[in-house]
């Protein structure tokens, strides 16, 4: 079995309320759970408006399936979102039972 991690940075402009953030994120979020079967969090600065960072997380028996998914997700995200997008990092781990 494989897990893929994928976590993404975003600096955000002109959001000067954490109501603001929560909507950004969620509406984001519920878009990328729509069109993916992945788990989605927001992971880190959940208090500041300032920075939004999410982590998603994929499973499938091929890595390269994990792979292919984890990258159709970046693309998307970098196709609908017009926040500063500063890091992105994806981890792909083999687990045995």
């Amino acid at each position: 079995m494989f897990i893929g991690i994928l976590k993404i940075t975003f600096k955000l402009h002109a959001v000067f309320s954490l109501k603001e953030k929560r909507k950004i994120s969620q509406s984001l979020k519920q878009k990328i759970k729509n069109k993916y079967n992945v788990s989605i969090a927001e992971t880190k600065h959940q208090n500041t408006s300032d920075f939004l960072e999410i982590s998603l997380v994929t499973v499938s028996n091929d890595a390269k399936h994990v792979e292919s998914i984890l990258n159709k997700i970046k693309d998307y995200i970098e196709s609908i979102s017009s926040e500063e997008i500063i890091e992105i990092n994806s981890d792909i781990f083999a687990y045995e039972i």
